[in-house]
């Protein structure tokens, strides 16, 4: 099976670039969050002094009111050190949440100037793995793995300044199981970023490739390829599950080292503290002290951990992070310096062929002349490349060989955007954007009003039943509101097309998805919608060939008849067999 192009990975420095480029316009919140959690944990670390203190006290026998002092101190830094923590949390969300939205706008307007065909060469999978599954880890990260980090962060640091604010030999002795953690460290960061990266990529293969076997199910029964499907799916399951336990493996060594820091470290400041509070040379460090140095040490279990446990999920947003601005910084589609105005809705084809793989055509020395106006239907069996001719007239595909002109002017000296504005594409893939049916509507032509909706609604054939919803046109349809047919998700599609009002209208299996009485619905809908305009038709049914002003046969990527439904039948050639097959089909 071919290989997919999938879309491209940013590298380390442009990540830095781009983090640096989102941050710098609000540099003094970012700062502010930093101050706020610093004093934070300041005041926190002022605790462990105060129970030495305490602990002193105990053993000087000093009488109860003398720990009112330090316990009331206590409760006010506990206080102090809620405050700064709240604000300093809610500044880092308030920041990152700002970063986020930023980047996922840069997304998706990078993904909607990106040329159909870069997105279908990488898979469906890909794409929605990156929307999904990485906006949802890189969310996460933003919302709670950064905050802690820097948390964890600056508690290491400022223990540190304690430890030796306490005696100097306390640092030296904490310092102990760095080592183990440093290498802990290394060891885990030059093993995860690729082995996440994989997760990501057999995630979004696998994706890939459920989506090709549910979306085209009809297709792999027809040509008996359930068992080659069912065996892609079990290589790719076989992929994720593979990758999934090295990253367990990983984990799980990782912790086990971080376990065995822990205890050298430990173990090193008690000893420590036993032999400053037992040494005769006057070192000055007294049980309240040594007992400060041992909660400082065990109270920085949690931040290192959770730092070093961090880096899993921090190396796993910095996957998905690449991914994204691997898709933002994919340049739009390369537009002329002046457009061509077409001059009419003729669609004029000379020598067109094309391959998505080298040396294996799905068309060749195709021909096509559309006056304006008109309707083309294409016709043949599956696989006769109806559909990419389609897609190369739409421009979603450039052709291999010939070209492509409407109205007189190449795609190419059209430029995508204008062509976008000239030829409409509607296929049997229809989406129902969650919102009101006016604002689904008004996707079309956002400026339209009530009444120009419901006459593109009566000539999709759909005013009757949009008038009988519970709230008109302002019923939320779509995830969450009401749910449309087969048939109605199509008439809308046809009312947004009568509304965007393009002179040149393409319907790729329009009435594929819809039973028999709904598609002679669509048929008839399309005909009005169609009407003064250029069509060109892949037709599903060839009662759409028989309404159709001429009728293009394509066999193997081949024209191989065209001309009126009534001659080509008189012809007895290839479409009267389709024809005859049909109508038998019918009648049976």
């Amino acid at each position: 099976m071919r290989e997919r192009e999938l879309l491209p990975v940013a590298p380390p420095a442009r990540i830095r670039a781009v983090v640096a480029e989102l941050v710098r316009p609000r540099k003094w919140v970012a700062l502010a969050a930093f101050a706020a959690l610093l004093g934070a944990i300041g005041a926190n670390l002022v605790a462990a002094p105060l129970l030495g203190w305490i602990v002193d006290l105990v053993v000087e026998d000093r009488p109860a009111s003398a720990i009112t002092a330090p316990a009331l101190l206590l409760a006010g830094i506990a206080l102090v050190e809620g405050a700064l923590a709240v604000v300093g949390i809610a500044l880092m969300g308030r920041l990152g949440e700002t970063l986020l939205a930023q980047l996922r706008r840069r997304f998706v307007e990078s993904v909607l100037a990106l040329p159909l065909r870069r997105i279908e060469a990488a898979g469906a999978g890909d794409l929605t793995s990156r929307v999904g599954t990485d906006v949802q880890v890189l969310g996460e990260a933003v919302r709670e793995a950064v905050p802690a980090f820097v948390r964890a962060a600056l508690m290491i640091a400022l223990t540190g300044v304690g430890l030796a604010a306490l005696d100097w030999r306390f640092l030296v002795a904490a310092l102990c199981a760095v080592p183990v953690q440093a290498l802990t460290a290394r060891w885990y960061l030059r093993r995860s970023p690729q082995l996440y990266a994989a997760e990501r990529i057999v995630g979004g293969a696998q994706q890939q490739q459920l989506l090709d076997t549910f979306g085209g199910l009809r297709t792999v029964r027809a040509f008996g390829l359930a068992d080659e499907h069912t065996e892609q799916v079990r290589l790719r399951t076989e992929d994720v599950v593979r990758v999934a336990m090295q990253v367990v493996r990983l984990q799980t060594r990782f912790f086990a080292r971080l376990n065995a820091a822990e205890f050298i470290g430990v173990a090193a400041v008690l000893t420590t503290g036993f032999l400053l509070v037992g040494d005769d040379l006057g070192s000055g460090v007294t049980v309240g002290a040594a007992s400060a140095a041992a909660l400082y040490f065990i109270n920085l279990f949690n931040p290192i951990n959770e730092l070093l446990f961090l880096l899993d999920s921090l190396q796993s947003a910095r996957a998905s992070l690449a991914r994204l601005i691997g898709v933002v910084d994919l340049p739009p589609e390369a537009e002329p310096q002046r457009p061509a105005e077409p001059a009419d809705g003729r669609v004029l084809a000379r020598g067109l062929g094309h391959a998505y793989r080298p040396g294996q055509d799905v068309l060749a020395d195709v021909d096509l002349d559309v006056a304006p106006g008109s309707t083309v239907a294409l016709v043949g069996a599956s696989g006769a490349g109806k559909t990419t001719l389609a897609a190369l007239v739409a421009g979603v595909h450039t052709p291999t060989r010939g070209e492509v002109r409407i109205g007189g002017a190449t795609l190419a000296e059209l430029g995508p955007a204008k062509t976008r504005e000239t030829v409409a594409l509607i296929s049997q893939e229809v989406h129902v954007f969650a919102g009101s049916l006016a604002d689904d509507l008004r996707l079309a032509r956002p400026d339209a009003t009530d009444e120009e909706l419901r006459a593109a609604l009566a000539t999709a054939g759909a005013l009757e039943w949009a008038d009988a919803l519970p709230d008109g046109l302002d019923t939320v349809v779509g995830a969450g509101g009401h749910s449309l047919t087969v048939v109605q998700a199509q008439q809308l599609a046809l009312a947004r097309l009568v509304l965007a009002d393009r002179p040149v209208v393409i319907l790729d299996e329009a009435t594929a998805d819809a039973g028999s009485a709904g598609a002679r619905e669509l048929e008839s809908a399309a005909r009005a919608v169609t009407e003064g305009r250029t069509a060109i038709v892949v037709a599903h049914r060839l009662s759409q060939a028989a309404a159709a002003d001429t009728v293009v046969v394509l066999d193997g990527g081949r024209v191989v008849e065209q001309g009126p439904h009534e001659q080509l039948l008189a012809s007895g050639g290839r479409y009267a067999q389709l024809w005859a097959a049909w109508s038998g089909v019918r009648e049976g």
